[in-house]
Order: structure tokens, then sequence, then C-alpha cells
């Protein structure tokens, strides 16, 4: 990580942690305020664009959550039926690849 995405990162840390919202012109000012010289504008606008909206807080809470629980199938016969079909769509998929991969010449031939 450079300087400048660091230095953009902690000053959009030092916001959250505020309770400010994270703006461009916000973060700029911060990273002025701690003498960081190299910090092109580009960043702080990344920045702001990439967190607006969402709680920086809630995100550091559950970095490790996952994406959660698979779905419990429906109650019925059709969920069973529907896996079954797709698992044959899928060989019929990889036998089709198999036979194009096989055209009788190698790359290192």
């Amino acid at each position: 990580m450079s300087n400048a995405e660091l230095a953009t990162s902690y000053a959009a840390l030092i916001l959250a942690d505020d309770g400010v919202d994270i703006t461009a012109d916000k973060l700029t000012t911060l990273i002025k305020a701690a003498n960081i010289e190299d910090v092109e504008p580009i960043w702080c606008s990344l920045f702001a664009k990439a967190l607006e909206g969402k709680d920086v807080k809630d995100l550091l809470l559950n970095v490790g959550s996952g994406g959660g629980a698979a779905a419990a199938p429906t109650a019925g016969g059709a969920a069973p039926a529907a896996a079954a079909e797709e698992t044959k769509e899928e060989e019929k998929e990889e036998a089709k690849e198999e036979s194009d991969e096989d055209m009788g010449f190698g790359l290192f031939d």
C-alpha cells in the first residue's frame, strides 16, 4: 500500500471515528493538516465515493463474517429434482468441453 493510500485510509478512519461524513474535501483537509504532501486528489475522491453511504465502523466489525448461510430448500420435491437437473446439464457441458480440447495437436508439438 502506498503512502497516499495509507494516509487516505487513516483520514477516513479518523472521520468515521468522529462520526463525520466522509467527503473528498474533508479527507484532503485532514491529509494536508498532517503535512503529507504526496497524496494526489484522486485518492480522496476514490475513497469518498467508495465509502459514500456506508458505515465504516460496521464494515470494520464485520470483516470476517463471510457471506451468510445457504438458503434452506423450500417444502416439496422440486428442489432435489432441480438440483439433479442442474448436475446433468453441468456434466453435459463438461463432456462437450473435453471433446473440444483434443484437436489432435499440442502447444509444444
